[in-house]
């Protein structure tokens, strides 16, 4: 009897479905936040509802990699869309802030295979010419939910009620899972089932501690004891790791992975634009808020051609993987990045709001070509039996490297506004907030308004600045894979 065959097509939508479903849980709860705040009166735990998603989305990811290579791409992504279905159902049923914490844990933990399985799943259905263009418009789902999750929110919120931004996940998910039970079928052989339990547990353990004391940072607790605390248990947890997966026959993430020069020089890209990326989606928007009056609904479409040329990004990557090498394609697109950079950086306060097109655009090829090489090149140069390990790795990379770098350029804008406010007679760090919102910035007293924007705006050119030298960085880092001269068609070859 003949095997089915998958349906390329609709397995390809149900995987954008997923993946932007994912990507919208991931922000459209801010704009339900003071409403949830409000519900369940628990302020002081607010920040923990986004971080805690994150933390178990990151956990799980190297997991679940290691799972579809070993059980099956299908398996893994299903399992994993009942655990982030069940997730949302019972984070809408919440009725305390602590409860809500925990089901946004489970939630995270589902979220983590939909990311590089996705991706995964799409290394097997098409081919490396093909790939790159199909994986960047997957990838642009982030971009594109960060626009339309806050309007999404605030419609659902005002219509229903803000225990929807979780329930509209049930019919979503549920549809997404069955198109995955029916039209994917796979060619991959089984292996035995194995899974590194120790490894796993001092990669969580390192993972944790490495978000944690990067959140403690982001919050401005700069509690030194706690922080030197977190460091020493992440190096001495992934010091263990290691160990551990050199002596185990079936390692979670197998260290021979790291002798390929590329694979490490790719990830390391990826895991600081990613970080560039963050703090663009945030800072832009603040930018044009807190300088330029609009509102959050407004603000946000300032980045929306960043999301649309993400897609044209990739379609451009595709093309160059079968003519040029890795390094220089990255060379390339860190290129464009680096000219939106350097405009903000430098750009005047009264910019108008049309140019945040322009540099959007230019910044959105770059982040297109640049992460869909970094996917594409990283799933090529490990073995079939590996791309569900290797793209896992690299879906980690990116979600460190926007975790460290939030908490980092938090920080700059932190000091930066701490600076001007005490160069500035009568102005405070409570202005400042009052300032970055609309809605509360005209109770501000009218004659400070100026010096204000002034401390902003100095704050958003230190960011700008070093969202630069991240890009400079990351074109020192591909020195590092200059000799490597193969396009990804002469490497099939």
């Amino acid at each position: 009897m003949q095997k089915k065959q998958t349906n390329v097509k609709i397995v390809t939508i149900a995987v954008f479905v997923a993946t932007f479903m994912s990507a919208v849980e991931g922000t459209i709860v801010s704009t339900a936040m003071p409403t949830i705040v409000g519900d369940l009166r628990g302020v002081a735990l607010m920040n923990w509802v986004f971080s805690i998603f994150l933390l178990t989305s990151a956990i799980a990811t190297p997991i679940y990699g290691k799972l579809a290579d070993t059980v099956g791409r299908k398996s893994v992504f299903l399992v994993g869309l009942l655990i982030f279905v069940i997730g949302s159902t019972l984070s809408g049923m919440s009725h305390s802030m602590e409860t809500l914490i925990a089901w946004r844990a489970l939630q995270g933990i589902g979220a983590g295979a939909i990311m590089p399985v996705s991706f995964t799943i799409l290394a097997d259905i098409y081919p490396v010419e093909q790939r790159a263009r199909v994986m960047g418009l997957n990838g642009s789902a982030w971009g594109i939910a960060a626009v339309v999750a806050p309007l999404l929110g605030g419609f659902i919120v005002d219509q229903l009620s803000w225990h929807w931004i979780f329930f509209i996940n049930i019919p979503i998910g549920i549809i997404t899972m069955l198109l995955i039970w029916f039209y994917l079928n796979e060619n991959i052989e089984r292996q035995a089932f194995s899974l590194d339990w120790v490894g796993c547990i001092w990669l969580s353990v390192g993972l944790l501690a490495v978000m944690l004391t990067f959140q403690l940072l982001g919050e401005g607790d700069l509690n030194l004891t706690w922080v030197a605390a977190g460091f020493i248990v992440a190096v001495a947890a992934f010091w263990l790791f290691i160990r551990q997966e050199k002596r185990t026959a079936d390692p979670l993430i197998p260290m021979a992975l790291f002798a390929n020069r590329t694979f490490v020089v790719q990830n390391l890209i990826a895991a600081l634009l990613s970080g560039f990326i963050m703090g663009f989606e945030v800072y832009l928007p603040t930018w044009t808020q807190g300088l330029l009056g609009l509102k959050a609904s407004e603000a946000g479409f300032a980045i929306t051609p960043s999301s649309l040329m993400w897609i044209v990004g990739s379609f451009i990557a595709g093309k160059l993987l079968m003519k040029r090498s890795p390094y220089q394609i990255v060379n390339i697109s860190l290129s464009l990045v680096l000219v939106g950079a350097v405009i903000m950086a430098v750009i005047p306060a009264s910019t108008p709001f049309w140019s945040f097109f322009i540099i959007a655009a230019i910044c959105g090829t770059g982040f297109g070509i640049t992460i869909t090489t970094t996917t594409v090149t990283v799933q090529s140069k490990v073995a079939v039996d590996e791309i569900g390990v290797a793209t896992s790795f690299n879906t980690l990379a990116r979600t460190l490297g926007q975790t460290v770098m939030v908490s980092v350029l938090g920080i700059i804008m932190n000091l930066a506004m701490a600076r001007g406010v005490a160069q500035h007679a009568g102005t405070s760090l409570a202005m400042m907030n009052k300032l970055i919102n609309p809605q509360t910035a005209k109770d501000l007293p009218a004659n400070l308004l100026p010096t204000l924007h002034g401390i902003l705006y100095q704050g958003l050119h230190v960011i700008f600045i070093a969202g630069a030298l991240l890009i400079v960085i990351s074109f020192i880092v591909n020195l590092f894979d200059r000799r490597e001269t193969q396009s990804l068609n002469d490497h099939q070859a």
